[in-house]
């Protein structure tokens, strides 16, 4: 069978498989259909645990069935996906070609283990990145026995001859009655086998949809952790950080407190110091946008994502977020000390923090070291950190996670470890506890271009506080 890349435009149109004549067949699936495998071969084991992985698998499928984008250039997933500048050259950083042979392989993987029922194959051909879909052949076989063995063909027998005296008649009318009543319930029985068949089938179904929409659910330990939020009475806010305020500390050399950055005195503050009018001009632009990194935005995505239906994760910009929200919800921060203000409400609980000088983000300080730990682990070239804190919020009401790294990649190893069934598996048997306690965890990442990304664990400490 021929393999034809699809075009998202005729999939639109037409809501057909490309390869396949338009005609109205419940077995050729429609746009909505190939997203729905993307995102089951994103959800499946070979990819559960290769968070770059899934993200590029999620993203050429976007762009291609949902957005119809024709075709995908390599530049265009280096920057979306790898966060790489927009002009850096793909001759010399191949991290998209390396990244997708990868993909190609956990997808295989996926068709020749769990998703070998799957109707319709999916593959990205070399030399390109679009998904190509084609129906799965299948090979013509003798019918087999439960045991696997084959089963030749009987013959139906020959009619009965009646060969009974007139004398035994009253017998045959008994085993007649016998027999009917016999045949009623088999039949009743096998309209309950149908019944039962087409319930567990709705339940397959049914179990699949959540599974499709809930993966997490279906891993342990990460079940285990976000239930924590996603199954509580409270709302959990997200908060995202506010990157010009990181730029205008860092352009006047100043450090914004919390409560100064909630009523907006620093604005006042910051434009009275002797800065040159091109500085406060730049200023200016900021305090009247919002702004946000990639990196942080992309995270906020896939957190918000355990929650598709929206019912109690919601997404805030830090500037705009409302301090009496601390005491009422369950709260996750993203960024550092810098660009959320807001990782002030708890800096003082913990014993991992990222230090400050002048506005610029340091390294990160153990504050009480233990034996075979470091007082201060800084970030290098190849090497960067990041704290996850998990602790009660003020009100001991619900929930604080804090997420800070000394780098984007830093940060997204963190995702990573809080997302992944693995890292936060083997975290769970180092603290040997049944239910997740509150905790502060520093996690080490390399940052070596085109290098697996990792998340190790450092140090850490278990909270007493319930």
């Amino acid at each position: 069978m021929q393999n034809v890349l699809v075009s998202p435009q005729r999939l639109a149109d037409e809501k057909v498989i490309p390869g396949s004549e338009p005609a109205a067949s419940a077995e050729i699936p429609d746009q909505y259909a190939c997203w729905a495998l993307v995102e089951r071969i994103a959800a499946s084991s070979p990819l559960r645990r290769a968070a770059r992985l899934r993200e590029l698998l999620l993203f050429i499928g976007r762009r291609q069935l949902r957005e119809q984008c024709n075709q995908l250039h390599e530049q265009e997933i280096g920057v979306e996906v790898f966060g790489r500048a927009a002009n850096y050259d793909t001759n010399v950083d191949n991290i998209v070609r390396a990244n997708v042979s990868e993909l190609r392989k956990r997808i295989d993987t996926f068709f020749n283990s769990e998703g070998s029922s799957e109707a319709f194959l999916m593959e990205i051909p070399r030399g390109g990145y679009s998904l190509v879909f084609k129906k799965r052949e299948v090979v013509a076989s003798a019918s087999q026995d439960a045991d696997g063995s084959s089963v030749a063909p009987v013959s139906s027998p020959a009619p009965a001859v009646d060969l009974m005296p007139p004398a035994a008649s009253a017998m045959k009318s008994n085993r007649l009655f016998v027999l009917a009543a016999s045949i009623l319930i088999v039949a009743l029985a096998g309209g309950s086998a149908a019944l039962w068949m087409q319930n567990r089938a709705m339940q397959r179904t049914l179990d699949a949809t959540d599974r499709a929409f809930f993966p997490w659910r279906y891993e342990p330990t990460v079940n285990a952790f976000w239930s924590a939020f996603l199954d509580s009475n409270q709302d959990t806010d997200v908060v995202v950080p506010d990157a010009a305020l990181g730029q205008e500390e860092y352009y006047t050399r100043t450090s914004v407190l919390l409560r100064d950055y909630v009523n907006r005195s620093y604005i006042g503050e910051l434009q009275n110091q002797k800065l040159s009018p091109d500085v406060r001009t730049v200023l200016s632009s900021f305090n009247s946008l919002n702004f946000v990194t990639l990196g942080a935005i992309k995270m906020a995505h896939n957190i918000l994502a355990l929650d598709p239906l929206h019912q109690k994760m919601h997404l805030y910009f830090s500037r705009e977020y409302i301090p009496s929200f601390v005491d009422r919800d369950n709260v996750i921060l993203l960024g550092d000390p810098v660009s959320n203000p807001f990782i002030q409400l708890i800096e003082g609980r913990l014993n991992f923090t990222m230090d400050r000088d002048a506005s610029r983000l340091g390294p990160v300080i153990n504050h009480a070291p233990r034996s075979g730990e470091q007082s201060v682990y800084a970030a290098s070239d190849s090497t960067g950190y990041c704290v996850v804190a998990y602790l009660p919020n003020p009100g001991h009401s619900g929930r604080f996670l804090l997420i800070q790294g000394s780098s984007p990649a830093a940060t997204e190893a963190a995702e990573f470890f809080l997302l992944s069934e693995g890292p936060l598996y083997e975290f769970k048997k180092k603290l040997g506890v049944a239910d997740f306690p509150y905790f502060e965890v520093l996690l080490k990442t390399s940052q070596v271009t085109g290098t697996p990304l990792t998340a190790q664990v450092e140090a850490y400490r278990v909270h007493s506080e319930q």
